[in-house]
């Protein structure tokens, strides 16, 4: 009887010693995903999750990422897996990740699902306020085994965001329209992490309301908008060309 006793023991207590070694956390769609162990090698389907994979302690870990990925200067060596709109699933593969962190709303859906169809661990990151950054070092740490390097992080992070806030509390509000492509002409809406940027820093996102995460606007409503700030962003190196076609309209407050 001890023997067939011990016989049922040790394979339950090989079954409990995998589940507390488990990794698990829940990504940004509510899914949970498990590993068996902590990453050792990711690859990063969006610049914005390349820095915070870097910045969470993972860096070291991280074997490829997409096109953009320049910050901070060591991702500029990472094997590149084409673009976060278009994935070379090929070259993706061909890096054996034991972690896929994809940017759900960017990143083409139907290659990411490929690459789970496969059988790669998919983390879907989509961050979209200050709050979510916080969260986020937190979980790249867990699945990358860096937690006390990733918390340091994260509380660095809000501890600064509370600065800022505390910093423009009683700063006269001013009026912002954020560019963020030209053609076509595009902005963001007060659910973008952008616009909370802008909040935060004293500013009013003056299309805040609008229905869209990123909407296509026409040069008349910025117009009409009139707003006293103008900023624009892109892909790549700051270009203060970005600017240029709005100097023509002398009546703006911004110009």
């Amino acid at each position: 009887m001890r023997v067939l006793r011990w016989g049922l023991l040790l394979p339950m207590l090989a079954l409990f010693h995998t589940a507390m070694a488990a990794v698990c956390v829940t990504d940004d769609t509510q899914r949970e995903l498990c590993l068996e162990k902590p990453a050792s090698r990711i690859v990063a389907l969006s610049p914005g999750a390349t820095e915070l994979l870097f910045a969470a302690g993972a860096g070291g870990q991280m074997v490829g990422a997409v096109s953009f990925s320049d910050y901070p200067p060591a991702a500029k060596k990472l094997p590149r897996v084409g673009s976060y709109k278009r994935l070379d699933l090929e070259a993706v593969l061909a890096l054996k990740p034991d972690l896929i962190v994809a940017w759900h709303s960017g990143n083409p859906l139907p290659q990411v699902e490929r690459l789970q169809a496969l059988g790669l661990p998919v983390y879907y990151s989509e961050p979209r306020r200050f709050a979510d950054v916080g969260t986020t070092l937190e979980r790249f740490a867990r699945l990358a085994g860096t937690e006390q390097v990733g918390q340091g992080a994260a509380d660095a992070f809000r501890a600064g965001i509370d600065a800022l806030r505390e910093r423009y509390a009683d700063a006269s509000k001013i009026s912002v329209f954020y560019q963020v492509w030209e053609e076509p002409l595009m902005t963001v809406n007060r659910e973008h992490l952008i616009s909370e940027a802008i909040q935060i820093c004293g500013g009013v996102n003056v299309f805040a309301d609008l229905p869209t995460l990123a909407p296509r606007i026409s040069k008349e409503s910025v117009l009409e908008k009139n707003p006293q700030a103008i900023v624009a962003g892109g892909m790549g190196e700051d270009n203060p060309g970005w600017l240029d076609p709005w100097r023509q309209f002398a009546t703006l407050q911004a110009v």
